[in-house]
């Protein structure tokens, strides 16, 4: 089951329209049925919101019935888009089994950004980048990573990153805990 069918079948067991989910959320009726629909791939806040409207976590909407083995097929990625503009995606490659880790594939349009100001999250995470040309500040330390590099860090050190390349840095991410 994929993502906005899943939000439908938790909207309908609440006995919720969308009308209804619309007005929790601060959202549009249509951007809520096209994200239903699997037309939209909603941004991270849109997300929060609509979880926090249906009192689910984003776990609890990624998790998956499994017998325990973790598969997710190319085509059956849970996609999130970070940034209002589409400049940073993330795949989701490990289903959210209440597992310790999850792993990601991230994709960063050229210019695109962690966002003005450095963050920080319990937990580690470690990249690798598989193309393209990243920035990343750590605490006081920078680094440029390209095709190839690998990066591990505590990820409560406040963290910045940018696409400084011409072309889309697509990397592969393990974090723990699990972030969506």
């Amino acid at each position: 089951m994929n993502i906005g069918e899943k939000l439908k079948e938790i909207r309908k067991k609440q006995k919720l329209t969308i009308a209804d989910l619309a007005q929790k959320t601060g959202l549009s009726n249509g951007y809520l049925s096209n994200v239903e629909r699997n037309l939209n791939s909603p941004t991270i806040e849109s997300l929060r919101k609509i979880v926090d409207a249906l009192s689910i976590s984003l776990v609890e909407l990624f998790q998956d019935e499994h017998d325990g083995t973790g598969v997710v097929r190319k085509d059956e990625r849970v996609t999130i888009i970070k940034s209002k503009d589409n400049s940073i995606v993330y795949e989701l490659l490990s289903p959210s089994q209440n597992k310790s880790m999850e792993a990601m594939l991230v994709t960063l349009k050229p210019g695109a950004n962690s966002g003005e100001f450095p963050h920080s999250h319990v937990g580690e995470d470690f990249g690798y980048i598989i193309k393209g040309k990243i920035f990343y500040k750590i605490g006081e330390n920078s680094y440029v990573l390209e095709e190839g590099d690998s990066i591990y860090f505590d990820s409560s050190i406040p963290h910045y990153y940018k696409n400084i390349g011409n072309e889309d840095c697509i990397s592969l991410w393990v974090v723990t805990p699990p972030s969506f």
